[in-house]
């Protein structure tokens, strides 16, 4: 008797965005009943990857076959009635919408050909929340008064309310504690014994090692490894496969030595913390010196920035900038006291778009060029060209829109705005996400050029390759804790990645 066919097989998947090749050839096979683990470092492919299968993107090229036979996703829909359901890391729920509305979105049940919106919805509702272990969900009650776990749990629901023979799942643990993590596992071993599929994309090593069947590894938008056996394979092996990369990176020389210890602090953080998002965190950063918060998406690297910027509230500690005590929460003060931040989103969280890149540039400083209920135009727009000529912003138009510029000079714009304001202390976050390889060479120069004169930076990338190149000192994260500290010098790719997936709290290790 011949052998089943994979439930799924992707072959020679290639997808490309503007400027970037997200998939090169993919290849990736599914079995009925098995836990197909998804690794690889942030921007490997992985979240196009899984759009692909949810029929939100279609591919350049390749093949997608299933339980054997050719088939074409043209849509999220077409991908659900075949089978395929995608649990996203960020929920696609409608949070005014009930549990039972939100589990029947798209499919609402019909009776001789008309939608039964009441009792019906919540009596099978009702019946899918018990089988997932929570029957205390009522299915009357609004999607937005739930919990974070909740909330994923009726999206379990929504997806097991069709048909579903494969689910994906995208970091299905990052909300969740202990007690639900245990939960969500005997959910996934009920549904693999049902024959489900699921493939399940996470950082945490320990939790592949756990459910896992097999393993397929991306890398710059290729599978490097597929089918490993996901409890045997060493953690070194599966962080070679991951490290490994085609990109080059240009960074200018480090200083012969760092800043002196016995310089004063520009920036003290003492016991900062953010209940659920962040451990108690002590960092000190002087004139010159870059640090880097090393860590992957969800380990409280862009909160910790946010949180010492004020855009949010510390639950503890306190935050100093020049012996001055700032008032937790407030952006303002931290503006004043010298702080500035070129924050993940630029496009959405730093800039105006549809406005000129002076009054980009200009935005923190307007202060400076008020006059008796007038703005000093000439002023305005002379400053904000000298801080863009600082740093080369190409083209030299003061008065282009944002949006026409380059992601580059988007970000060099917003480093601009700071200069103009005469910042200190720069909070960087992403700062070359979707920057191409020689606009990237030119950031680094500008932020070490930046850090030469004086200032003092304090950077989170997702590439742990940008940390190491451009930091003094790192500080690895890992679920909200700092688990190392040490001077860039002295780590490597493969031990930040051995931290950031297997790592504990290093206990004695420095404050600053």
């Amino acid at each position: 008797m011949a052998p089943e066919p994979p439930l799924l097989t992707m072959s020679g998947i290639t997808k490309s965005f503007p400027g970037v090749r997200a998939l090169d050839g993919v290849d990736l096979d599914v079995q009925a009943g098995e836990v197909h683990c998804l690794l690889g470092q942030n921007g490997a492919g992985k979240s196009t990857l899984i759009k692909v299968l949810a029929g939100a993107h279609q591919p350049d090229d390749g093949r997608l076959c299933w339980r054997g036979a050719p088939v074409t996703l043209r849509s999220p829909i077409a991908a659900m009635r075949l089978g395929i359901a995608t649990i996203y890391q960020e929920l696609d729920l409608v949070e005014g919408l009930s549990v039972a509305e939100n589990v029947h979105l798209g499919h609402e049940p019909t009776t001789a050909g008309f939608v039964v919106r009441g009792k019906a919805a919540r009596a099978s509702t009702a019946a899918l929340l018990k089988r997932l272990g929570h029957p205390e969900i009522a299915p009357s009650r609004l999607v937005g008064d739930l919990s974070a776990a909740q909330q994923q749990i009726v999206s379990m629901a929504r997806a097991l309310s069709h048909d579903v023979r494969l689910i994906v799942m995208d970091e299905p643990s990052a909300a969740l504690d202990p007690d639900e993590v245990d939960n969500l596992f005997r959910i996934v071993g009920d549904l693999t014994a049902d024959g489900v599929a699921v493939v399940h994309i996470s950082h945490r090593l320990e939790e592949i090692r756990r459910i896992g069947d097999r393993v397929t590894v991306l890398k710059d938008g290729r599978a490097v490894a597929g089918g490993l056996p996901a409890k045997s394979t060493p953690t070194r092996e599966i962080v070679a496969l991951m490290t490994g990369r085609d990109v080059e990176y240009v960074f200018p020389d480090r200083p012969p030595a760092p800043a002196p210890a016995t310089s004063d602090p520009l920036l003290k953080v003492q016991g900062l913390a953010r209940e659920g998002e962040f451990e108690p965190l002590d960092l000190e950063l002087r004139p010159g010196e870059i640090v880097g918060l090393a860590g992957l998406v969800g380990s409280g690297r862009s909160e910790i920035l946010e949180t010492v910027y004020g855009a949010r509230k510390p639950s503890a500690g306190q935050v100093t900038v020049a012996g001055r005590a700032l008032r937790p929460g407030s952006v303002r003060a931290a503006v004043r006291a010298g702080l500035g931040l070129a924050p993940e989103e630029r496009k959405t969280q730093a800039l105006l778009l549809l406005e000129s890149v002076t009054r980009n540039v200009s935005l923190s400083s307007m202060s400076r060029f008020a006059h008796g209920g007038w703005i000093d135009r000439g002023a305005e727009r002379d400053a904000a060209r000298a801080a863009t000529r600082e740093l080369s912003l190409r083209p030299d138009r003061p008065s282009a829109p944002a949006r026409t510029l380059s992601g580059g000079n988007q970000q060099k714009a917003v480093l601009a705005r700071w200069l103009l304001r005469g910042c200190r202390v720069l909070l960087l976050d992403e700062p070359t996400r979707g920057v191409d390889v020689g606009a990237r060479a030119e950031l680094y120069a500008v932020i070490r050029r930046l850090a030469d004169e004086g200032l003092a930076v304090l950077l989170v990338s997702s590439e742990v390759p940008e940390v190491l190149g451009l930091a003094d000192r790192v500080l690895v994260l890992r679920e909200g804790r700092v688990v190392h500290r040490a001077p860039a010098r002295e780590l490597d790719e493969h031990r930040v990645l051995d931290l950031v997936m297997e790592g504990s709290p290093v206990e004695g290790t420095p404050a600053s």
